[in-house]
């Protein structure tokens, strides 16, 4: 069984998911893949990781590294939490780009390359926005794109972080919203 609450934070509402492993899910109000990985039949309902959650989000939109992490219950693909697990150590602060991320599975493989477009998909459907952190990713050439949250968060995130840099730009045709 899942449950949900919301949080007010400065980007917007957010709808929070746990189950009793952990947090399943955070999404951005609007967001392209908005509860996409909520059970049909969840409850609304505070449990404890949500004051955990909570208290990380408040830090977090201090502007201020979290010392610590609410108990997280990443679901999806075997790819997919290989990726979200690279997401995790993108260090507060910084970015890092798909390909990188193509390149660090692709050595964790022992392959000889991994395609960008694939960890992109990975990224975009990354359930637990901000504490899992997608929005650190940035194209190779510094583009701001593929963000299911929507590019005006993403911008707003890396500056709270100040992670944003003036190279970065918005392509004509992005895939985010």
């Amino acid at each position: 069984m899942q449950y949900t609450t919301t949080y007010d934070s400065p980007v917007g509402k957010l709808l929070l998911a746990a189950d009793d492993v952990g947090l399943t899910g955070l999404w951005l109000e609007g967001e392209k893949y908005y509860a996409l990985g909520l059970d049909e039949e969840h409850e609304a309902r505070e449990v404890p990781v949500f004051d955990q959650a909570r208290q990380w989000l408040d830090v977090y939109f201090t502007g201020r590294e979290p010392d610590f992490m609410p108990p997280i219950h990443m679901l999806g693909t075997p790819f997919q939490k290989e990726v979200w697990e690279l997401l995790r150590k993108i260090p507060y602060g910084q970015t890092t780009t798909y390909g990188a991320l193509a390149g660090q599975i692709a050595k964790q493989r022992g392959l000889e390359r991994m395609s960008a477009q694939a960890v992109g998909s990975a990224v975009g459907h990354n359930e637990l926005s901000i504490i899992v952190p997608c929005h650190r990713v940035v194209g190779g050439n510094g583009s701001l794109t593929g963000y299911a949250g929507g590019i005006g968060k993403k911008i707003a995130l890396l500056k709270l972080e100040g992670a944003y840099r003036e190279e970065f730009f918005v392509p004509r045709h992005s895939t985010a919203p």
